[in-house]
Protein backbone atom coordinates (compact mmCIF):
# COMPACT_ATOMS: atom_id res chain seq x y z
CA UNK A 1 0.00 0.00 0.00
CA UNK A 2 0.97 3.51 -1.00
CA UNK A 3 1.13 5.55 2.15
CA UNK A 4 1.21 8.91 0.43
CA UNK A 5 -1.97 11.13 1.21
CA UNK A 6 -3.55 8.22 2.78
CA UNK A 7 -5.27 8.67 5.88
CA UNK A 8 -4.48 6.49 9.28
CA UNK A 9 -5.77 6.50 12.73
CA UNK A 10 -3.17 5.68 15.75
CA UNK A 11 -4.51 4.75 19.11
CA UNK A 12 -1.97 5.48 21.96
CA UNK A 13 -0.72 7.79 19.37
CA UNK A 14 0.86 10.15 21.58
CA UNK A 15 3.63 8.84 23.67
CA UNK A 16 5.57 5.49 23.12
CA UNK A 17 4.88 2.92 20.20
CA UNK A 18 2.10 4.81 19.09
CA UNK A 19 3.89 8.01 18.80
CA UNK A 20 7.11 6.74 16.78
CA UNK A 21 4.43 5.25 14.44
CA UNK A 22 2.38 8.34 13.82
CA UNK A 23 5.72 9.80 12.98
CA UNK A 24 6.88 7.15 10.55
CA UNK A 25 3.31 6.86 8.59
CA UNK A 26 3.70 10.76 8.99
CA UNK A 27 7.23 10.53 7.29
CA UNK A 28 5.56 8.33 4.35
CA UNK A 29 3.17 11.41 3.29
CA UNK A 30 0.25 9.67 5.32
CA UNK A 31 -2.15 11.94 7.06
CA UNK A 32 -2.64 10.74 10.74
CA UNK A 33 -5.26 11.28 13.59
CA UNK A 34 -3.89 10.81 16.67
CA UNK A 35 -6.53 8.63 19.49
CA UNK A 36 -5.26 9.78 23.29
CA UNK A 37 -6.33 10.29 26.30
CA UNK A 38 -2.91 12.91 26.67
CA UNK A 39 -4.31 16.00 25.25
CA UNK A 40 -1.62 18.15 25.87
CA UNK A 41 1.07 15.70 24.27
CA UNK A 42 -1.23 14.59 21.69
CA UNK A 43 -1.48 17.95 20.71
CA UNK A 44 1.99 18.59 20.02
CA UNK A 45 3.12 15.35 18.53
CA UNK A 46 -0.03 16.21 15.97
CA UNK A 47 1.27 19.80 15.36
CA UNK A 48 4.84 18.51 14.58
CA UNK A 49 3.54 15.70 12.24
CA UNK A 50 0.60 17.90 10.31
CA UNK A 51 -1.84 15.69 11.82
CA UNK A 52 -4.69 15.96 13.96
CA UNK A 53 -5.41 14.56 17.57
CA UNK A 54 -8.45 13.42 19.03
CA UNK A 55 -9.27 12.71 22.88
CA UNK A 56 -10.41 9.28 22.82
CA UNK A 57 -10.67 7.04 25.96
CA UNK A 58 -10.91 3.33 23.83
CA UNK A 59 -13.03 2.10 26.53
CA UNK A 60 -16.60 4.09 25.41
CA UNK A 61 -18.09 4.06 22.08
CA UNK A 62 -19.57 7.69 22.03
CA UNK A 63 -15.65 8.61 22.63
CA UNK A 64 -14.62 6.33 20.15
CA UNK A 65 -17.18 7.42 17.55
CA UNK A 66 -16.41 11.22 17.74
CA UNK A 67 -12.48 10.46 17.44
CA UNK A 68 -13.43 8.75 13.79
CA UNK A 69 -16.08 11.79 13.14
CA UNK A 70 -12.95 14.19 13.64
CA UNK A 71 -10.43 12.67 12.39
CA UNK A 72 -12.62 11.32 8.97
CA UNK A 73 -14.12 15.09 9.16
CA UNK A 74 -9.85 16.21 8.88
CA UNK A 75 -8.50 13.73 6.68
CA UNK A 76 -11.55 11.37 5.07
CA UNK A 77 -12.17 7.91 5.69
CA UNK A 78 -9.02 6.48 7.32
CA UNK A 79 -7.28 3.40 5.10
CA UNK A 80 -5.19 2.40 7.85
CA UNK A 81 -5.73 1.78 11.66
CA UNK A 82 -2.57 1.22 13.82
CA UNK A 83 -3.87 -0.15 17.63
CA UNK A 84 -1.28 0.91 20.02
CA UNK A 85 -3.73 1.95 22.98
CA UNK A 86 -3.04 0.10 25.96
CA UNK A 87 -2.36 -0.39 29.73
CA UNK A 88 -1.16 -3.14 32.81
CA UNK A 89 -1.16 -4.05 35.73
CA UNK A 90 0.53 -6.51 38.34
CA UNK A 91 -1.58 -8.27 40.70
CA UNK A 92 -1.22 -11.78 41.92
CA UNK A 93 -4.31 -14.53 41.35
CA UNK A 94 -4.74 -14.78 44.92
CA UNK A 95 -2.10 -13.83 47.30
CA UNK A 96 -1.64 -13.37 51.36
CA UNK A 97 -1.90 -9.60 52.59
CA UNK A 98 1.24 -8.89 53.67
CA UNK A 99 0.18 -6.78 56.65
CA UNK A 100 -2.06 -9.65 57.98
CA UNK A 101 -1.52 -12.69 56.17
CA UNK A 102 -5.23 -13.25 55.19
CA UNK A 103 -5.90 -14.45 51.38
CA UNK A 104 -7.28 -12.40 49.05
CA UNK A 105 -7.69 -12.40 45.27
CA UNK A 106 -7.33 -10.55 42.03
CA UNK A 107 -10.23 -8.01 42.05
CA UNK A 108 -12.07 -8.35 39.42
CA UNK A 109 -12.74 -4.94 38.51
CA UNK A 110 -9.19 -4.42 38.14
CA UNK A 111 -9.22 -7.76 35.82
CA UNK A 112 -11.91 -6.51 34.18
CA UNK A 113 -10.41 -2.92 33.60
CA UNK A 114 -7.62 -3.86 31.46
CA UNK A 115 -9.54 -6.29 29.37
CA UNK A 116 -11.90 -3.22 28.15
CA UNK A 117 -8.92 -1.22 27.36
CA UNK A 118 -6.78 -3.91 25.55
CA UNK A 119 -9.05 -6.08 24.27
CA UNK A 120 -12.50 -4.77 23.91
CA UNK A 121 -10.83 -1.49 23.23
CA UNK A 122 -8.41 -2.52 20.55
CA UNK A 123 -11.98 -4.89 19.00
CA UNK A 124 -14.08 -1.78 19.45
CA UNK A 125 -11.60 0.11 17.15
CA UNK A 126 -10.96 -2.39 14.77
CA UNK A 127 -14.63 -3.22 14.14
CA UNK A 128 -15.54 0.46 13.63
CA UNK A 129 -12.73 2.03 11.24
CA UNK A 130 -13.26 -1.70 9.15
CA UNK A 131 -16.81 -0.62 8.81
CA UNK A 132 -15.75 2.75 7.77
CA UNK A 133 -13.29 1.39 4.97
CA UNK A 134 -15.93 -0.59 3.39
CA UNK A 135 -16.72 2.58 1.48
CA UNK A 136 -13.77 2.93 0.18
CA UNK A 137 -12.72 2.40 -3.41
CA UNK A 138 -10.17 -0.95 -3.50
CA UNK A 139 -6.94 0.32 -4.53
CA UNK A 140 -5.55 -1.03 -8.04
CA UNK A 141 -4.35 -4.41 -5.71
CA UNK A 142 -7.61 -4.74 -4.65
CA UNK A 143 -7.00 -3.21 -1.03
CA UNK A 144 -9.52 -1.27 0.70
CA UNK A 145 -7.40 -0.77 4.57
CA UNK A 146 -4.98 -2.15 6.69
CA UNK A 147 -4.80 -2.80 10.16
CA UNK A 148 -2.26 -3.62 12.85
CA UNK A 149 -2.96 -4.19 16.44
CA UNK A 150 -0.33 -4.57 19.58
CA UNK A 151 -0.13 -7.71 21.62
CA UNK A 152 2.33 -8.33 23.66
CA UNK A 153 5.03 -11.72 24.52
CA UNK A 154 3.40 -11.39 27.55
CA UNK A 155 0.36 -13.05 25.59
CA UNK A 156 2.39 -16.37 25.37
CA UNK A 157 4.98 -15.61 28.05
CA UNK A 158 3.03 -14.25 30.63
CA UNK A 159 4.96 -13.43 34.33
CA UNK A 160 3.78 -13.82 37.72
CA UNK A 161 1.24 -11.04 38.00
CA UNK A 162 -0.09 -10.56 34.68
CA UNK A 163 -3.16 -13.12 34.29
CA UNK A 164 -5.00 -9.81 33.43
CA UNK A 165 -2.51 -8.22 30.77
CA UNK A 166 -1.64 -11.35 29.44
CA UNK A 167 -5.54 -12.84 28.95
CA UNK A 168 -5.95 -9.34 27.11
CA UNK A 169 -3.08 -9.83 24.96
CA UNK A 170 -4.01 -13.42 24.30
CA UNK A 171 -7.20 -12.19 23.13
CA UNK A 172 -5.74 -9.55 20.32
CA UNK A 173 -3.25 -12.70 19.59
CA UNK A 174 -6.28 -14.66 19.19
CA UNK A 175 -8.97 -12.70 17.07
CA UNK A 176 -6.13 -11.90 14.54
CA UNK A 177 -6.73 -14.70 12.01
CA UNK A 178 -10.77 -14.39 12.65
CA UNK A 179 -10.91 -10.97 12.14
CA UNK A 180 -8.36 -11.21 8.77
CA UNK A 181 -10.93 -14.10 7.72
CA UNK A 182 -14.22 -11.51 8.25
CA UNK A 183 -12.37 -8.84 6.16
CA UNK A 184 -11.02 -10.86 3.54
CA UNK A 185 -13.28 -10.45 0.95
CA UNK A 186 -13.30 -6.48 1.40
CA UNK A 187 -9.51 -6.24 1.26
CA UNK A 188 -8.77 -5.41 4.19
CA UNK A 189 -5.91 -6.79 5.88
CA UNK A 190 -5.12 -7.55 9.73
CA UNK A 191 -1.84 -8.18 11.48
CA UNK A 192 -0.35 -8.01 15.22
CA UNK A 193 2.74 -7.03 16.81
CA UNK A 194 3.99 -9.13 20.10
CA UNK A 195 6.53 -6.81 20.94
CA UNK A 196 8.79 -7.80 24.09
CA UNK A 197 10.97 -5.11 26.27
CA UNK A 198 10.91 -1.93 24.74
CA UNK A 199 12.59 1.73 25.70
CA UNK A 200 8.88 3.62 26.41
CA UNK A 201 8.12 6.16 28.38
CA UNK A 202 6.81 3.93 30.89
CA UNK A 203 10.19 1.96 30.95
CA UNK A 204 11.62 5.38 31.05
CA UNK A 205 10.43 5.56 34.63
CA UNK A 206 12.20 2.78 35.63
CA UNK A 207 16.35 3.09 37.85
CA UNK A 208 19.02 2.54 34.94
CA UNK A 209 20.42 0.04 36.80
CA UNK A 210 17.24 -2.54 36.10
CA UNK A 211 16.73 -1.08 32.37
CA UNK A 212 20.39 -2.27 32.10
CA UNK A 213 19.49 -5.61 33.36
CA UNK A 214 16.72 -6.52 31.14
CA UNK A 215 18.60 -5.01 28.45
CA UNK A 216 20.80 -7.42 29.36
CA UNK A 217 18.54 -10.48 29.54
CA UNK A 218 17.61 -10.27 25.39
CA UNK A 219 19.58 -12.99 23.83
CA UNK A 220 20.58 -10.13 20.96
CA UNK A 221 20.64 -7.36 20.53
CA UNK A 222 21.47 -6.93 24.35
CA UNK A 223 19.77 -3.76 24.64
CA UNK A 224 15.71 -2.42 24.60
CA UNK A 225 14.04 -2.70 22.10
CA UNK A 226 13.32 0.82 20.40
CA UNK A 227 10.11 2.30 19.79
CA UNK A 228 10.85 3.01 15.77
CA UNK A 229 11.56 -0.48 15.63
CA UNK A 230 8.25 -0.92 16.28
CA UNK A 231 7.33 1.47 13.95
CA UNK A 232 9.17 -0.21 11.33
CA UNK A 233 7.53 -3.43 11.72
CA UNK A 234 4.41 -1.79 11.17
CA UNK A 235 5.06 0.26 8.19
CA UNK A 236 5.94 -3.24 6.69
CA UNK A 237 2.66 -5.00 7.84
CA UNK A 238 0.90 -1.88 6.08
CA UNK A 239 2.96 -1.62 2.91
CA UNK A 240 3.07 -5.05 1.88
CA UNK A 241 0.32 -6.62 0.07
CA UNK A 242 0.77 -10.19 1.15
CA UNK A 243 0.80 -9.41 4.89
CA UNK A 244 -2.49 -10.82 6.98
CA UNK A 245 -3.65 -12.91 9.23
CA UNK A 246 -0.03 -12.95 11.11
CA UNK A 247 0.84 -12.83 14.91
CA UNK A 248 4.64 -11.86 15.00
CA UNK A 249 7.22 -10.93 18.45
CA UNK A 250 9.74 -8.39 18.14
CA UNK A 251 12.02 -9.34 20.94
CA UNK A 252 14.93 -9.92 20.17
CA UNK A 253 14.50 -13.66 20.50
CA UNK A 254 13.57 -13.10 24.46
CA UNK A 255 11.40 -15.96 25.79
CA UNK A 256 9.74 -13.99 29.53
CA UNK A 257 10.93 -16.18 32.31
CA UNK A 258 8.89 -16.88 35.59
CA UNK A 259 8.94 -13.38 37.03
Amino acid sequence: MDLNGVAAVVTGGASGLGEATARALAAQGAKVALFDLNAEKGESVAAEIGGVFCAVNVTSDESVDAGFAKARAAHGQERVLVNCAGTGNAIKTASRDKGTGEPKHFPLDAFNAIIQINLVGTFRCVAKAAAGMLTLEPTEGGERGAIVNTASVAAEDGQMGQAAYSASKGGVVGMTLPIARDLSAEGIRVNTILPGIFNTPLMNAAPQNVKDALGASVPFPKRLGEAGEFASLALEMIRNPYFNGEDVRLDGAIRMGMR
